[in-house]
């Protein structure tokens, strides 16, 4: 019979057959920022505290509101109104009481990076779709310091991945977003992640994405599905075993569609068939505004 009192052993000892007792312990030590805690970070955070991390810096601004009922781990009548970071840092706790946890409650920004990331083993993205200043400013400073960095996007029913390691494709020279105004941005850093868009045929009403008022539909769904699959890419990268897909290589999983793809995009949006679909992406943009 199980004791009441925490035990990370027993806690996490489901995990072993899959990882070795001495790759679990190695989890144990490794050290995660993610910034963004509420949609698809939030349950990123539960999900690699389940995996067995014990060490995480995670960074969010906002608070839950009912807008956030349909796919955030937090979002409870019991939460509304609570800053989304502490809420998420308690439930990270209530699993693993032994948790580290530090709280960056103003979000990410160019002055807080380097605390944000020290003593970090790799990074998770859970920023809004929307975030681009943060998100680049945090994806070059994993870059300048060599810590690896994973982007899963809810999209639809399923998830697009791109992961970035050092030495290799950096953020930047995948999405080219220099100079860019905001629409640009967001056309390309969609398409970057997700080449073969297969989440396009089934999007039941358009009128729902609009992207100049940072609004789109989400679901629990394509959260969790994220979660999941960064759970197993942190793995590999921390662990160093398994076939990590990194850019220009990326991949996207559909479940309502029951289709998987891998992509491969080099030169990333610079590249003459991503040019011919951000085109194709930005006259259906205008079309959409009228």
């Amino acid at each position: 019979m199980s004791s009441s009192a925490f035990q990370y052993d027993e806690a996490f000892s489901r995990n072993i057959g899959w990882v070795t007792q001495a790759e679990q312990a190695a989890l144990r030590g490794k050290r995660v920022a993610i910034a963004g805690v509420g949609g698809v970070g939030g349950v990123h955070l539960l999900t690699l505290v389940r995996l067995g991390i014990s060490a995480f810096h995670i960074a969010d601004m906002d608070t839950f509101d009912l807008v956030n009922f349909n796919r955030q781990a937090g979002a409870m009548m019991s939460t509304i109104g609570r800053p989304k970071a502490e809420v998420m840092a308690e439930m990270a706790r209530n699993i693993n009481p032994e948790v580290d946890i530090r709280i960056f409650d103003k979000g990410v920004d160019a002055d807080n990076l380097g605390e944000f990331l020290k003593g970090v083993d790799l990074y998770v993205d859970g920023l809004d779709f929307f975030a681009f200043d943060a998100r680049r400013h945090t994806f070059r400073a994993c870059q300048e310091r060599g810590i690896p960095a994973v982007t899963a996007a809810p999209l639809g029913m399923g998830t697009a991945v791109l992961s970035f390691l050092p030495g290799k494709m950096s953020f930047e020279e995948y999405f080219r977003l220099d100079g860019c105004d905001e629409d640009e941005m967001a056309v390309r850093f969609l398409l970057g992640l997700s080449p073969a868009m297969l989440q396009r045929g089934y999007l039941a009403d358009p009128s729902r994405v609009n992207f100049a008022e940072r609004r789109g539909p989400s679901t629990i769904a394509a959260c969790q599905l994220c979660a999941g699959v960064t759970a197993v890419e942190v793995l590999k990268i921390l662990l160093g075993r398994g076939d990590v897909i990194h850019a220009p290589w990326g991949f996207q999983f559909d479940a309502y569609r029951n289709r998987y793809v891998k992509t491969w995009r080099p030169g990333g949006n610079r590249n003459p068939i991503q040019r011919i679909g951000l085109f194709i992406a930005r006259r259906q943009l205008r079309a959409m505004r009228g």
